[in-house]
């Protein structure tokens, strides 16, 4: 649902169906883009021309997919699916200039009215919302914040890799590059310089102009982010839970369109980089009811109420299954590691940026009640936010139900400890790859059971044990570095 800004404050603006037609014709709207969203997170589309788009297709939906084509969905004996467009996302897509363009993002159903396709991961978030108000719950807030890198250039040769691969990236901020005519940026010295340092507040005011004009979707701050070569992030506004899987879909891509339009590549990499920071989706979340947070508590010294304390247990508890689909990736494994401000230590504290769960504590009082949450720190922007949002959700909701103690707050830096103690304070790890991750979901997945169907966890299992597989079985240029002459 977009956003509009009146007066200051955000005004939702909900299209209906005979809003949507309105629009078309008022606007002069050539081609419909219909949008869904893949299970392993990628945004797919087809296009149709929008004046042959009908209040009937609105209202059935669009016979356009091979479910077998969309990995995760369906095999090819069974595929035949539907995509049924969402009014409330109705968006023009402004660098489509020669013919006038609109998305709408849709919702995927089987053909012969079998119903909704249960490995929709939009279906999972909307499923998980009405799962929420089964708990005594009206609603949650969502606030991802979605890092990303925008390169210059960049090539890589993985095609014969019996022969030998590589990458290259080029960056003008970069220490390696050789233009010679900017300020090249350290490693891990990226955090907030001035320009002419960081190249790309431009680019960055582009898109938040673009997300907010044209998608509704409203930006509050951008910036340069710690890393070297381009690591940037754009803040947005919370939202509700599929509202902000939405705006995050949206979000990446919105950049990488701008990128392309700035001659530039943007990528979701989690860690594209050696030795510097990687790129997270740290994912704030709160609860609400009867219009009031229920993770506030003006009692506790912390103002942290013991419904949020459950919740961070459920989060705590199972962290390390909820790793195969927050960091479903093998790069995600790079990115978790010490000394990178990325989480490795399943501990909760205010302010503390080296545990998993961070309370933001900028201020206190009931003044600032609205916005007190939980951030989780360990997602990363290869993931699927319906996906993390739901299960996030899930877990937090099991640690409610179950009364799961978190423990104490942990207020040290957690990456000076020595292991033991780390035990002492009961402060585990996070899997250090995506196989060990596989194999904690393998195990600890009945918490995903109200909003996950027992074989779209399969599913993803299955299809993140192959992306492991076929690194696991290549050499990495580096060993030849450490081990040729062994």
């Amino acid at each position: 649902m977009p956003y509009k800004v009146i007066g200051g404050e955000p005004v939702p603006i909900s299209y209906s169906a005979e809003d949507v037609f309105s629009k078309i014709k008022h606007d002069q709207i050539k081609f419909i883009d219909l949008q869904f969203t893949g299970l392993r997170g990628r945004f797919h589309h087809t296009t149709i021309s929008a004046n042959l788009f009908t209040p009937q297709q609105m209202q059935d939906g669009l016979p356009k997919l091979d479910g077998s084509s969309i990995v995760g969905f369906a095999s090819i004996e069974d595929s035949d699916m539907v995509l049924k467009p969402d009014p409330t996302t109705f968006a023009i897509i402004p660098w489509m200039e020669n013919a006038k363009t609109a998305r709408l993002i849709c919702d995927v159903y089987w053909g012969r009215d079998k119903g909704r396709l249960e490995a929709d991961p939009r279906g999972i978030a909307q499923k998980t919302e009405k799962y929420l108000k089964t708990q005594g719950f009206d609603n949650s807030y969502w606030g991802p914040e979605v890092e990303f890198f925008v390169f210059d250039k960049i090539n890589w040769d993985v095609l014969t890799p019996y022969k030998g691969q590589s990458y290259s990236i080029e960056s003008k901020e970069a220490p390696w590059s050789q233009d010679g005519k900017g300020y090249p940026m350290a490693l891990k010295k990226g955090y907030y310089p001035s320009t002419p340092a960081d190249t790309l507040t431009e680019f960055r005011n582009d898109c938040v102009e673009c997300l907010n004009e044209y998608f509704g979707i409203l930006c509050d701050n951008h910036h340069h982010e710690v890393a070297t070569a381009g690591q940037c992030e754009i803040d947005i506004r919370y939202d509700t839970l599929t509202n902000a899987a939405d705006g995050a879909q949206t979000y990446k891509y919105v950049i990488r369109n701008i990128a392309k339009k700035y001659d530039k590549v943007a990528t979701m990499m989690p860690k594209p980089i050696s030795m510097d920071a990687g790129s997270g989706m740290h994912t704030n979340v709160s609860l609400w009811k009867d219009g009031k947070n229920m993770f506030y508590d003006k009692d506790d010294k912390e103002e942290v109420s013991q419904t949020a304390r459950y919740y961070c247990g459920g989060i705590m508890n199972h962290a390390k299954a909820l790793s195969a689909i927050v960091a479903p990736t093998t790069n995600s494994y790079h990115r978790l590691v010490p000394g990178y401000e990325a989480p490795v230590y399943i501990a909760w504290s205010p302010s503390n940026r080296s545990a998993i769960i961070r309370i933001p504590s900028h201020f206190k009082g009931e003044k600032y009640s609205k916005i007190k949450r939980i951030e989780f720190r360990a997602p990363d922007p290869s993931s699927n936010p319906y996906l993390v949002f739901a299960a996030v959700q899930a877990a937090g909701l099991d640690g409610i139900k179950k009364k799961m103690d978190p423990g104490d707050p942990v207020y040290e830096d957690i990456y000076k400890m020595t292991k033991a103690q780390r035990t002492a304070k009961g402060i585990g790890d996070l899997p250090a790859t995506l196989g060990e991750a596989l194999d904690e979901l393998e195990s600890d997945r009945k918490f995903l059971s109200p909003v996950f169907s027992n074989e779209t966890v399969d599913k993803l299992i299955e299809v993140e044990r192959a992306d492991d597989h076929e690194v696991s079985i290549r050499p990495h240029p580096h060993e030849f570095y450490l081990y040729f002459d062994i």
